[in-house]
C-alpha cells in the first residue's frame, strides 16, 4: 500500500487504511507477545476522524481503521453497523475498529461510545459479514479451526463501559487473519466465549 491513506464513505461507515507509520498515523507496536489482552474505557473516535494518513514503515507493517454508526436492520439509511437490541446498543451509538500488523505482531482494537454506562459487553471477530439475522455473521474466527475457543486462538475484545457509555479493548497475537477469513465483529450481551448477539459491524479486515 502507498503512503497516502484511502478514505471511503459508504452506508454509515468510513474506512481508512495504508502502510503503518511508526512516527504517526497508526500506533507503532509496543511489543509482540501471544494474545496479550487489555481492556479499558475511553472516548471513541467518531466517523469524522477517519482521515488518518499512513506512511511507509521500516517494519513493513500495515494498518486499517473502520468506523460505523449503529442502526437497526432495515433502517432508511443502510449501515454496516447493525444493532439487534437497541436497549443495549442504541441506534446512533458508534464503533471504531483498528487493525495493525508488522512482522512480529498483529493487533486488533475497538472503541465504542453511546452504549449503556457501566456495563460489561463481550466482543469477538467473526467469519462472515453482518445481516438482518444475527446468526449470519457465522462463528468466531479461529486461528486453528475447530480447536479451543479462547483468547489465544480467537480475537476477543471484551470491554466494560465507563459512566458515559464509552469503552475500548485491544487484542494482540503473533498470528494474523487468513485471506477473507475475518469479516465482522459481534457485540455480545455478556463477556466470555458466548452470549446473545446484540450488535454487529462488518469490517474489511486485511490478511
Amino acid at each position: 500500500m502507498g503512503a497516502a491513506a484511502l478514505v471511503m464513505l459508504t452506508g454509515g461507515v468510513s474506512l481508512a487504511h495504508g502502510a503503518a507509520d511508526e512516527s504517526g498515523g497508526a500506533p507503532a507496536p509496543d511489543g509482540g507477545g501471544h494474545a496479550a489482552h487489555s481492556t479499558g474505557a475511553g472516548e471513541a473516535s467518531g466517523a469524522e476522524e477517519a482521515g488518518m494518513v499512513g506512511g511507509a514503515s521500516r517494519s513493513g507493517g500495515f494498518w486499517m481503521r473502520a468506523d460505523g454508526v449503529f442502526s437497526p436492520p432495515g433502517s432508511f439509511v443502510p449501515s454496516d453497523a447493525l444493532t439487534y437490541d437497541t436497549a443495549l446498543v442504541p441506534a446512533s451509538a458508534r464503533i471504531e475498529i483498528t487493525q495493525f500488523a508488522d512482522r512480529t505482531s498483529h493487533r486488533v482494537g475497538t472503541r465504542l461510545r453511546g452504549l449503556v454506562p457501566n456495563r460489561a459487553y463481550g466482543m469477538h471477530v467473526h467469519t462472515s459479514p453482518c445481516a438482518a439475522d444475527p446468526a449470519s455473521a457465522g462463528p468466531h474466527y479461529q486461528h486453528r479451526t475447530s480447536a479451543t475457543a479462547d483468547p489465544l486462538n480467537e480475537v476477543w475484545l471484551d470491554f466494560r463501559t465507563d459512566g458515559k457509555g464509552n469503552g475500548e479493548a485491544e487484542a494482540r497475537h503473533e498470528w494474523g487473519f487468513r485471506d477473507g477469513g475475518a469479516r465482522s465483529v459481534i457485540v455480545h450481551d455478556a463477556q466470555g466465549g458466548a452470549g446473545k448477539r446484540v450488535a454487529c459491524f462488518t469490517v474489511p479486515f486485511a490478511s
